[in-house]
C-alpha cells in the first residue's frame, strides 16, 4: 500500500464523515470507540467496505491491508465517529479468528463481522484478575459435547448489546510457578443459557461497561477457540491488536482539534503544541506496529509501549482542556467535561499502565 493510495482513501473517508456530520446523522464525541454505539452508522461504514477491511474476501471481507485499515480508523477516531458497535470485533476478534479459529468458526462469524451485523465483547478481566490475566478464576469443566463455564467477567464493554465474547477460562488447575498454563478460550453466546449480563453504570450515568456472570454456561465443542491449554499464547497475540491501535491515543483528539479552532479556548499555544507533537509521534509509532502486525511478526512489546504513552497522552489532553475551559455549558466545554469523567479509565483498560511498564521492562531485559 503506497502513501498516495492511503491519502486517497483518507480523503474518501473524510468526505463521507463531513457529509454525515453536516446531515446530523452522527454526533462526534470523545472516546467514541468505547461509548459511541450506533449500529446504523456501522452498517453504512460496512457498505463502503470500511469494516472487516483485512478479512479475506473468501470470508466476506475486503482483502485489504493493515495500513489501509489503519488510515480509515484514524480518520474515524479523529472526528469522534460512533464506531463502538463493531470496534472490538473488527480490531481484534477478526484477526484472532483468522489466526486461531476453525474453518467452521471463520465461515460462521467473519462474514457478519465484515457486514457490521455481528458484534463482540472481550471476556478477559475478572473482579480479582484485571491486568493480571494469569489469575483468572473462571472455570471451564468438560461435559458431554462441550464445556461448562462458571465465573464472572467485568468491565465487558458492550456486552448488553453484543452477540458474543471470547472468554478466557481455566481448564486445568493452576500450578505453582506456571501460572500461565492451563488457560483456554471459548466463544460464548452472550444471550445463551447460563449467561447473565449486569450493567455497570459510570459516574456520569453512562452505560457501556458490564459484569457478565457465567453459571454453568454451556459452550459446545465447535465453539472452543483455538487449542485447549493454549489460551495464554492466544491472548497475548490478541492483546497486541487491542493495545497498539490509534484508539490508544486519539480518544480525546476531537477535543484537541476543536480547541485549536475555537475562539473560546483559553489553552495556551505551548500546551496545544506539546499535545499535537505527542500525537504526531504516536501516529508514527502506532503505524509501525500496524506494519509489524501486517507482516505477522510479534508486536507485544511495541504495543505495550504505544498503549502506555498513548493513554497517558489522551488523558493529559483531557486534563489540560478541563483546567483551561471554564464554561462547561458551551458545546466544547460540555464535551471536555464528559472526557474528564472518562479520563480515569484511559490508563486502566487494556491493561493498567503500571502493569504494562513491568511488561516493557521485562521485554527489554531489565531486572
Amino acid at each position: 500500500m503506497t502513501a498516495h493510495r492511503c491519502d486517497d482513501l483518507r480523503a474518501q473517508v473524510r468526505a463521507f464523515l463531513d457529509a454525515e456530520i453536516a446531515a446530523g446523522t452522527i454526533a462526534p464525541t470523545a472516546d467514541s470507540w468505547l461509548t459511541g454505539w450506533d449500529t446504523e452508522f456501522t452498517r453504512r461504514l460496512a457498505e463502503r467496505g470500511w469494516v472487516g477491511m483485512t478479512i479475506p474476501r473468501e470470508y466476506g471481507g475486503h482483502g485489504r491491508g493493515h495500513l489501509e485499515r489503519f488510515a480509515v480508523t484514524e480518520e474515524l477516531l479523529a472526528v469522534g465517529a460512533p464506531v463502538a458497535a463493531h470496534w472490538i470485533a473488527d480490531r481484534q476478534i477478526a484477526p484472532s479468528l483468522l489466526k486461531f479459529g476453525t474453518e467452521a468458526q471463520k465461515r460462521a462469524l467473519l462474514p457478519g463481522i465484515a457486514s457490521g451485523t455481528v458484534f463482540f465483547g472481550i471476556g478477559m478481566s475478572e473482579p480479582d484478575a484485571g491486568s493480571d490475566l494469569a489469575a483468572v478464576r473462571t472455570r471451564a469443566t468438560r461435559v458431554d459435547g462441550g464445556w461448562e463455564l462458571t465465573g464472572t467477567k467485568v468491565w465487558t464493554s458492550g456486552a448488553h448489546r453484543a452477540h458474543y465474547f471470547i472468554a478466557l477460562a481455566r481448564t486445568h488447575p493452576r500450578e505453582d510457578g506456571r501460572r500461565h498454563n492451563g488457560l483456554s478460550q471459548f466463544i460464548v453466546d452472550l444471550r445463551g443459557p447460563g449467561v447473565t449480563v449486569n450493567p455497570i453504570i459510570s459516574m456520569n450515568g453512562g452505560h457501556h461497561f458490564n459484569e457478565v456472570v457465567l453459571e454453568k454456561a454451556l459452550v459446545p465443542d465447535e465453539r472452543v477457540f483455538g487449542e485447549i491449554g493454549a489460551g495464554w499464547t492466544q491472548v497475548t497475540s490478541e492483546l497486541a491488536f487491542e493495545r497498539s491501535g490509534p484508539e490508544r491515543f486519539l480518544s480525546t483528539f476531537p477535543l484537541l482539534s476543536a480547541a485549536v479552532e475555537s475562539d473560546d479556548s483559553t489553552v495556551d499555544d505551548a500546551a496545544l503544541g506539546a499535545s499535537i507533537a505527542r500525537i504526531a509521534g504516536l501516529h508514527h509509532m502506532s503505524g509501525a506496529v500496524a506494519e509489524t502486525l501486517a507482516r505477522q511478526e510479534p508486536a507485544d512489546l511495541a504495543a505495550a509501549v504505544v498503549k502506555v504513552l498513548g493513554t497517558a497522552t489522551e488523558g493529559d489532553i483531557a486534563d489540560v482542556l478541563d483546567l483551561a475551559i471554564a464554561d462547561d455549558t458551551s458545546p466544547l466545554g460540555a464535551a471536555v467535561a464528559a472526557a474528564a469523567d472518562q479520563r480515569p479509565g484511559f490508563t486502566l483498560r487494556g491493561g493498567t499502565n503500571e502493569i504494562l511498564r513491568g511488561v516493557i521492562a521485562r521485554g527489554l531485559g531489565m531486572r
